[in-house]
């Protein structure tokens, strides 16, 4: 098996090894399970709750957009205007690529 060193300052450090006594398990395996998580090897880890918070919020935005859509167009077209300028200055669109 590979090794690896990682420098950690004091209260990371402090903070895992805590959470490494509170599960059970060795401070290395409570890193190699933190890596799995966050790399998306884990079904039910870091990635999939994202995943499902990103669904959720679209849905939400989705039902929103159609309910003011119906009932003030124009709002919804200023709306998506202002949220396509927004990730614009983010860098989250590019401007060429809009189809809009």
């Amino acid at each position: 098996m590979a090794r690896i060193t990682l420098r950690l300052d004091d209260a990371l450090y402090d903070r895992l090894l805590d959470q490494a006594r509170r599960t059970g398990t060795t401070p290395s395996a409570y890193f190699r399970d933190v890596l799995y998580r966050y790399e998306g090897q884990d079904p039910a880890g870091y990635h999939a709750r994202l995943d499902e918070l990103h669904a959720t919020a679209i849905q939400t935005l989705a039902i929103l957009a159609t309910s003011v859509g119906h009932r003030a167009p124009e709002l919804l077209a200023q709306g998506m205007a202002d949220a396509r300028r927004l990730l614009q200055e983010r860098g989250l669109l590019d401007a060429e690529q809009d189809p809009a």
